[in-house]
C-alpha cells in the first residue's frame, strides 16, 4: 500500500508533502484500525454495563460520554503506535514485519516523533477534561502505562499482560466516568480485558518470535515456548469465565451468553490457525480477535 501511495505521489507539486503525510499515517498507525478496534470494544464492554448499573437511568451510556472514550481510544492508540516505535527505533530495521516503519526506515526523525506524541498526548488530556476529575486522575495511571509499555520489552519476560493493562485501563475509567467507583465488576472486567489481551498479543508475538529471540526482545511467546498454544487456550477459557461472571453480576440475558458460545467458537478457530505456529496463521488469529470484540459487545447490548 505504501509503494502503491508514493508511486501515485510521483511527480505532483506537493509529492514529498503527501508522502510525509502518509508517513506519519504509518507512524501512527491509523492505516491500521485493527488496533482502535481491539481497544475500543472493551471500552464500550465497560460503557454499556456500567449505564446499566445507574439506579433508574437509562439503559445506554451518555452521549459525551461515548464520545470522548471513542475519540480517546483512537488518539491514545495513536501515541501508544509513535511512542512504542520511538522505543524500537533501533530493533524495527532487524525485525521482518516492522523493518519498514517511518523511525525504522528514517522517514521521520525521533525528535518529530516525540513532538507528535506530545501533541497526542495533550488532546487526550484535553478529552479526558471534559469529564470528571476522578476519571481526570485515573487517566494519568492510564498515560503512564502507555508511555512505559514498550521499554518492559527490555527486562519483563511477560510484556504483553503489561500491554493488557494499559489497554484495559480504560474500563475501570469507564466505570468511575458513569457510576463516580470502580464496583468489582468492574474490576472483574478489568482482568478480562487483560487476560483477552495476553491471548491476542501472544498470538501477535509468536509472528516475530524468531526475530525477538535475535534481538533479546521479550515475550510471552518466547517465554511460554512450546507450551505457547495450550496457555493461550488457557486464557482463552479465563476470558470466557470472567465474561460469564461479569454477565450474571450485570444480569444479562440469553443474547449475551449467546455471544459467549459465538466467542468459544472464534477462540477454537485461532487455535486451529496458530496449531502450526506459521507466521501466517498467528497473524490470521490475532486479526480474528476483534470480532470477539463486536460479538461481545453485540451480546452485551442486546441483552
Amino acid at each position: 500500500m505504501a509503494a502503491w501511495v508514493n508511486e501515485g505521489f510521483h511527480g505532483l507539486p506537493a509529492a514529498p508533502l503527501l508522502r510525509r503525510a502518509w508517513a506519519y499515517m504509518l507512524l501512527t498507525r491509523l492505516n491500521r484500525p485493527i488496533g482502535i478496534g481491539l481497544l475500543l470494544w472493551p471500552t464500550l464492554w465497560a460503557l454499556w454495563i456500567a449505564a446499566r448499573a445507574l439506579p433508574g437511568g437509562p439503559q445506554i451510556p451518555a452521549l459525551k460520554l461515548l464520545l470522548v472514550f471513542i475519540a480517546g481510544t483512537v488518539v491514545m492508540r495513536s501515541a501508544g503506535c509513535v511512542i512504542n516505535d520511538f522505543a524500537d527505533r533501533d530493533i524495527d530495521p532487524h525485525v521482518k514485519r516492522t523493518s519498514g516503519r517511518p523511525l525504522a526506515t528514517r522517514q521521520i526523525s525521533p525528535y518529530d516523533a516525540l513532538a507528535l506524541f506530545g501533541v497526542l498526548v495533550l488532546i487526550a488530556l484535553w478529552l479526558v477534561s471534559r469529564l470528571d476529575a476522578r476519571t481526570v486522575w485515573f487517566s494519568f495511571i492510564g498515560a503512564a502505562l502507555t508511555v512505559s509499555y514498550p521499554f518492559t520489552k527490555r527486562f519483563f519476560p511477560l510484556p504483553q499482560f503489561y500491554l493488557g493493562a494499559a489497554f484495559g485501563w480504560a474500563v475501570p475509567m469507564a466505570f468511575v466516568a458513569t457510576l463516580g467507583e470502580v464496583p468489582r465488576t468492574g474490576w472483574l472486567l478489568f482482568i478480562v480485558t487483560l487476560l483477552w489481551a495476553g491471548v491476542y498479543d501472544t498470538q501477535y508475538a509468536m509472528v516475530d518470535r524468531d526475530d525477538d529471540l535475535k534481538l533479546g526482545v521479550q515475550s510471552t511467546a518466547i517465554a511460554f515456548g512450546d507450551m505457547d498454544t495450550m496457555l493461550i487456550g488457557v486464557m482463552q477459557v479465563m476470558v470466557l469465565g470472567g465474561l460469564l461472571l461479569v454477565g450474571r453480576a450485570s444480569e444479562l440475558g440469553w443474547p449475551f451468553h449467546a455471544s459467549l458460545f459465538a466467542a468459544a467458537a472464534l477462540f477454537l478457530w485461532q487455535q486451529w490457525l496458530i496449531r502450526n505456529r506459521e507466521r501466517d496463521g498467528c497473524f490470521k488469529a490475532f486479526l480474528n480477535n476483534n470480532w470477539v470484540g463486536v460479538i461481545v459487545l453485540i451480546g452485551i447490548v442486546t441483552a
